[in-house]
C-alpha cells in the first residue's frame, strides 16, 4: 500500500503555488449558486417564524393567505413526517410543533409560484401563541425552577460536531431529570488540591465568551424536486456533507437513503454551519406537494434561524511555580447549546487541559439548554473558546512568575507523548516550533515597552484534527489527462489540492487533472467538509487512486516497450525508459488504445481509499500589534502574524488564504462579533446592521509563516489547515489589548465600552 509521505525536494506540482481551479469563473461571475437553480414549475418557500422565543401554538389560521394570488399551500408541522412532531434533532424539527422553542423558530411554510407571492402570503397567516417563560441565561436555566426547554426527556447530540471530529471523545455523565442541563462531564488527572498547595502563584478567573454568527455570505438555500415515479426526490443544496445530508434527510422523513439523491452546489461560505438544518423540510414539502421548491432564507432569516457557535462561562483556576512550571488546572465550563443538545464542550475540555503540561487537573463541562437556537459547528467548534480563555490565563500567570509570555508557554508546552487530559497521547505535533518561531520574530522580539496605548499580545492554540474514511477514483480520458472522482465538497480550494496531489503523483501537469465532484449516487463516499480533514483523509485516498492508475499505465507501456514497469517513468505526456527518454510511448496514445470500439486494453480506471486512525493535529500561533485609542477605549489592531504548521502545504496559495481567512474571524471574536439577546430571548443583533463583521478596513495586514513539521499519515506529510488560524487570534488580541492598557477584560469580544468599564474599575 502506498504511503502517504513522499520526499517532496524534487516535487513539480505539490508545494508550489497553484492557482484555484474554479477562481476564473467565481471572479468573473460564472460560478452557479442555489439561487441561479431554475427547475421547470418551480415553487418558492417563505418561512413564518416565532417572534417569541417560547410559547405554545394555539392555532395557526392560513386561510387568508391560501387566498392570496399563487399561493399553493401553507404547511404547518402537522402536514409533516412525524419526525417533525417528535424531534430528535434540530434537522428533524422542520417547523414548530405545539410549542416554540426559540426566536426565529420557523412554525409554517407558505408556498407559492413566486418568492415575492410567498413572502406576501407570510404577513397573511395568523398564529396565536401563548407567551410563556423562557430560559435564556444559561446559568438562570441551571436554576431549579427555571422553565425546561424540554420538559418530557431530551433528544440527541447534534450530528455537526461528529463531522467536525469535535464530538464527545469521552464518557459524559446523565442530565438530571427535569432539568435544562443535558449533559456533564469530568476530566480528572493527580490530585488537583495538591497540585494547587505545590503552587507559588494561583490565578482563578471567571471568562465569558459570545455568541458567534458564521457570516458567511451566501444564507441557507435548498432545492427539492420529486422523482416523477415512486417516493424518490433529488435535493440540491448548499451544504459542506453530502451524505450527511443524504442520512438526515433520510431519518426525518422516514424513506430510504438510496432514494434520495443530493447533488452538492457551489456553497458560498459555511465555516461549519451547512450541514443539514433546512434540508428535510424542504424535501418534505417537495414530496408533499409533488413540485419542485427552493428554500432561500434572507440574511436576518439566517441570523435568526440557523445554528450559530455556542457562548461559555469558563471559571479557570491554575497554578504554577516562580520556575515557571505549571502545576495544576480547575476548571468548569459551561456551554449554551440553545434548545438541543450539541455544544462542542469534549473538544473544549480537551484543549484546554491539552495545549500545556498539566501533572494535576480537573476539568468539568456542563451542557445547558435554553431557548435560543440550537448552536452548530463554527470554525475550530470548542478550540476557539477554551483557547479565548486558557491563553489569556496564561499570559497573566507569565507576568505573575516573571517569564516572558513565549517562554513560559515553551516551558510548558505539551509535545509528541504527552497525554490529553483523557490520557490519549499527543502524536507529532508543531506547538514548540511555532512558538519558537514567534518568539525569534521581529514583531516580538523588538516589541518595546508595553502600555501609553500600543501593545503586542501572543497566543497559541491548535485542533486535534477530524478523522472520516474516504474513496476516490481516478480515471485517464483518451486525450492523457486525468480526470478524479470525489464525494466531498470543495469549500475552500479543496479540489485544487487534489489536484495537485493526483498530479504529482501520477506525473503530470496540474493543467492535465479535473477534479469532480459528484452527487450521492455517483460518487465515492467521502466525509463531510469540516474539520480540517479533507486533504487529510480524502486527499490520501487521491494519492492511493492516482498511483494505482498510474501503475495501470507503466504496466501497459512495459508490453509495448518490451521494459520492465519499474523502470519507466511518466515524462512530458508520455511513458518512457529511465536513462533512455527515445523509447516511450505517449499518455494520449495509451488513452486511444482503451477508449474505442474493439480496443484491447483495459481502461486506466485507479481507486484509492483510506480510513486513518490517528489524528494530525495542527497548531496555530498568532502574534497582534494593537493601539487602544486614549480617550474611546476603541480598539484597532494594526499588525498579525500567524505562524501555523501545516504538516506540508500541498498548495501554498490556497494554505496562506486559509490562514489569513481564519485570522480575521479570529479578530471578530477579540473584538467585534456577538449575538446579543435580551432577557426574554429576542434577538438584538438581527442584522448586519447591528451584529459587526470585521470589513476591510479593520483588518490589520497580515504576514503568514507558514510551519512544516510532517504529518507521518498525511498525503506528503499534510495536516489539516482550516481550523487552527481562527482559534487563537482573539486572545492574541486580548492579550495585546492587556499589553497596551494594563486591564484584562475577561468578558469577549473586547469592545470599547467594555474596555472603558474595566478601565474605569481600575482606576
Amino acid at each position: 500500500m502506498l504511503t502517504s509521505t513522499v520526499n517532496t525536494s524534487a516535487a513539480q506540482v505539490v508545494g508550489k503555488p497553484q492557482k484555484l481551479l474554479d477562481g476564473r469563473d467565481r471572479v468573473t461571475g460564472r460560478t452557479r449558486f442555489g439561487g441561479d437553480i431554475q427547475l421547470p414549475g418551480l415553487l418558492h418557500i417563505r418561512l413564518v417564524l416565532s417572534p417569541y422565543a417560547h410559547a405554545r401554538l394555539e392555532r395557526i389560521d392560513a386561510s387568508r393567505a391560501l387566498q392570496m394570488p399563487g399561493v399553493v399551500a401553507v404547511l404547518t408541522a402537522d402536514d409533516l413526517p412525524p419526525a417533525a412532531r417528535q424531534p430528535r434533532s434540530r434537522a428533524h424539527a422542520m417547523l414548530a410543533h405545539e410549542r416554540v422553542l426559540f426566536r426565529g423558530q420557523p412554525v409554517a411554510a407558505v408556498v407559492a409560484a413566486t418568492e415575492a407571492q410567498a413572502m406576501d402570503a407570510v404577513d397573511a397567516v395568523e398564529v396565536e401563541y401563548e407567551m410563556l417563560d423562557a430560559a435564556v441565561d444559561p446559568l438562570l436555566a441551571m436554576a431549579k425552577g427555571a422553565p425546561l426547554v424540554w420538559p418530557d426527556g431530551l433528544p440527541g447530540e447534534s450530528e455537526e460536531l461528529a463531522a467536525h471530529g469535535a464530538a464527545a471523545t469521552g464518557p459524559a455523565e446523565a442530565a438530571p431529570e427535569r432539568s435544562n442541563i443535558a449533559a456533564t462531564s469530568h476530566l480528572t488527572r493527580g490530585d488537583a488540591a495538591q497540585g494547587f498547595a505545590e503552587a507559588d502563584v494561583i490565578l482563578e478567573r471567571t471568562y465569558r465568551t459570545p455568541i458567534v454568527y458564521q457570516a458567511y455570505v451566501e444564507p441557507h438555500v435548498t432545492l427539492a424536486e420529486p422523482s416523477p415515479l415512486g417516493d424518490g426526490l433529488t435535493v440540491y443544496t448548499a451544504t459542506q456533507s453530502v451524505f450527511g445530508v443524504r442520512q438526515t434527510i433520510a431519518g426525518a422523513l422516514g424513506i430510504p437513503e438510496t432514494s434520495i439523491k443530493i447533488v452538492p452546489l457551489t456553497v458560498g461560505g459555511a465555516f461549519g454551519a451547512k450541514f443539514a438544518v433546512f434540508q428535510p423540510l424542504v424535501a418534505a414539502v417537495a414530496l408533499r406537494l409533488r413540485r419542485p421548491v427552493r428554500l432561500a432564507l434572507t440574511r436576518s432569516e439566517d441570523i435568526l434561524a440557523s445554528t450559530p457557535a455556542p457562548q461559555s462561562i469558563v471559571e479557570l483556576k491554575m497554578g504554577a511555580k516562580r520556575d515557571g512550571r505549571l502545576t495544576a488546572m480547575q476548571a468548569r465550563m459551561i456551554f449554551d447549546a440553545g434548545c438541543f443538545p450539541g455544544a462542542p464542550a469534549s473538544i473544549a475540555a480537551l484543549m484546554l487541559g491539552g495545549t500545556y503540561r498539566l501533572p494535576h487537573l480537573a476539568i468539568e463541562t456542563v451542557e445547558v439548554l435554553t431557548h435560543k437556537p440550537s448552536v452548530g459547528a463554527y470554525r475550530g467548534p470548542g478550540a476557539t473558546q477554551s483557547t479565548l480563555v486558557l491563553e489569556q490565563h496564561m499570559d497573566d500567570l507569565a507576568h505573575q512568575v516573571g517569564l516572558d509570555p513565549i517562554e513560559f508557554r515553551l516551558r510548558n508546552a505539551s509535545d509528541e507523548g504527552d497525554p490529553l487530559p483523557n490520557g490519549t497521547p499527543f502524536p507529532q505535533i508543531g506547538l514548540r516550533t511555532i512558538l519558537q518561531r514567534l518568539a525569534e520574530h521581529p514583531l516580538w522580539r523588538d516589541r518595546g515597552p508595553a502600555g501609553s496605548g500600543r501593545g503586542v499580545g501572543v497566543a497559541v492554540g491548535g485542533w486535534l484534527g477530524g478523522l472520516e474514511p474516504a474513496a476516490a477514483a481516478c480515471k485517464m480520458d483518451r486525450d492523457g489527462s486525468l480526470v478524479i472522482s470525489v464525494g466531498s465538497v470543495d469549500l475552500n480550494g479543496t479540489n485544487t489540492t487534489m489536484a495537485a496531489i493526483a498530479a504529482e503523483t501520477f506525473g503530470v501537469p496540474i493543467e492535465k487533472v479535473r477534479v469532480v465532484t459528484g452527487d450521492s449516487d455517483s460518487a465515492p463516499y467521502a466525509g463531510a467538509a469540516g474539520g480540517s480533514k479533507i486533504t487529510y483523509t480524502v486527499g490520501l485516498a487521491v494519492q492511493r487512486a492516482a498511483a494505482e492508475a498510474k501503475q495501470q499505465v507503466l504496466n501497459i507501456a512495459a508490453e509495448r516497450l518490451e521494459a520492465s514497469a519499474d523502470d519507466l517513468e511518466i515524462v512530458q505526456g508520455a511513458v518512457q525508459v529511465r536513462g533512455v527518454p527515445d523509447r516511450k510511448v505517449a499518455l494520449k496514445e495509451i488513452g486511444e488504445a482503451f477508449m474505442r470500439f474493439g480496443g484491447v486494453v483495459e481502461p486506466v480506471y485507479g481507486r484509492g481509499r483510506s480510513a486513518q486512525l490517528e489524528r494530525a493535529p495542527g497548531f496555530a500561533g498568532v502574534l497582534a500589534e494593537v493601539e487602544v485609542d486614549e480617550a474611546t477605549s476603541e480598539t484597532r489592531v494594526t499588525r498579525l502574524v500567524i505562524a501555523q504548521d501545516v504538516g506540508f502545504a500541498i498548495n501554498p496559495l490556497t494554505v496562506e488564504g486559509q490562514m489569513h481567512g481564519g485570522a480575521a474571524q479570529g479578530v471578530g471574536w477579540g473584538l467585534y462579533e456577538r449575538l446579543v439577546y435580551d432577557a426574554g430571548g429576542q434577538l438584538l443583533t438581527a442584522s448586519l446592521m447591528d451584529y459587526t463583521v470585521p470589513r476591510a478596513a479593520q483588518t490589520p495586514a497580515m504576514e503568514a509563516v507558514i510551519v512544516e513539521v510532517p504529518s507521518p499519515n498525511g498525503p506528503f506529510g499534510a495536516r489539516g489547515v482550516g481550523e487552527p488560524p481562527i482559534i487563537p487570534p482573539g486572545a492574541a488580541v486580548a492579550n495585546a489589548v492587556r499589553a497596551a492598557t494594563g486591564v484584562r477584560v475577561s468578558e469577549l469580544p473586547v469592545t470599547p465600552e467594555a474596555l472603558h468599564r474595566a478601565r474605569q474599575a481600575a482606576t
